[in-house]
């Protein structure tokens, strides 16, 4: 009996979930994803640097959204400054999706991945290689690390700040590194967004790619993303970086790269349903690959926090 009450209250929190994810363009990590790697990076820099972060906090004052969009949660009268500025981090590192689909000018649409070809059937998983897309997410991220580093205005050193932290976020998600092909997609999969599957027989069919974006929290609001911050930070502490190449966000790309073949494709063997109809995942997929995602995401922070103190003047 109490089987059956756990099983059926994990049914229902992956359909809650689920209902959220599908409800959305599949882009990233969510929101609250997002929100939470901002958070790890400010408190990485509140440790470790606190005149980067001084820097940080400066510079997205400047952005265009400070004084409307993000003007209700800055004067929030329940948050001290330490937690205004920290949500400040959150609401940058979202940004970029926020703006998706609204005419923006700064929404760009294949900035957030990069498509690395995988072929398992002919034995292929290359790096090197790409399918077309028009500009990726690594030459987004040096594009903005160059605005960062010029005698650009403040208030476009702040963009490029939110694309920053957004694509050291997006890059960390297996799914936005790679385009499995196969017979059934000739094209690509379009990083699991065509890649239909179903947590159990009595959930709703969704795509690999939704299943991985909200995998870690469906509610983006401050505390359930600073909690999940807390919580990534101490079971995911950070870890020494690769050796130093340029750019270095490649690397983060091929590691991702790798965990989308061997893990969120299973080297292939993970089975795609067809049409509408999701095929049911493996009965231990989930255990498997939630501890990867929580990995990635805190690594996220903790790198890019690595990038500002690189690329921020503290001056």
């Amino acid at each position: 009996m109490q089987f059956m009450t756990y099983n059926l209250a994990f049914k229902r929190g992956w359909l809650w979930l689920f209902l959220i994810t599908i409800s959305f363009s599949s882009y990233g990590w969510n929101k609250a994803t997002h929100m939470a790697i901002g958070a790890i990076a400010y408190r990485d820099l509140q440790a470790k640097s606190p005149k980067t972060l001084a820097r940080v906090v400066a510079l997205l004052r400047q952005h265009p959204d400070v004084k409307t969009y993000w003007a209700p949660m800055l004067r929030d009268s329940s948050l001290s400054e330490d937690e205004r500025n920290r949500y400040l981090f959150m609401m940058a590192a979202r940004w970029p999706d926020d703006i998706r689909g609204q005419k923006n000018p700064n929404d760009h649409a294949t900035w957030h991945y990069i498509n690395y070809v995988y072929n398992p059937a002919k034995g292929i998983a290359r790096t090197d290689s790409t399918l077309a897309t028009g500009e990726d997410i690594l030459q987004a991220f040096e594009l903005n690390r160059n605005i960062l580093k010029s005698d650009a205005p403040d208030s476009s050193k702040a963009i490029a700040l939110c694309w920053l932290f957004h694509l050291a976020g997006d890059v960390h998600m297996p799914l936005h590194t790679a385009a499995l092909i196969s017979p059934q997609f000739p094209e690509g999969d379009r990083g699991g967004n065509l890649f239909k599957i179903k947590v159990s027989m009595s959930n709703p069919t969704l795509n690999l790619h939704s299943f991985w974006d909200g995998m870690l929290l469906g509610k983006d609001d401050f505390r359930a993303a600073d909690q999940l911050a807390i919580q990534l930070i101490q079971n995911n502490p950070n870890r020494k970086t690769f050796r130093r190449r340029k750019p270095v966000i490649k690397d983060w790309s091929m590691e991702s790269f790798d965990i989308a073949r061997s893990l969120a494709y299973r080297e292939g063997k993970l089975v795609a349903g067809t049409g509408n109809d999701g095929v049911v995942l493996p009965p231990d997929y989930i255990a498997t690959v939630k501890p990867i995602a929580e990995q990635q995401a805190a690594w996220a922070g903790h790198r890019l926090a690595g990038e500002l103190k690189t690329d921020v003047s503290k001056k």
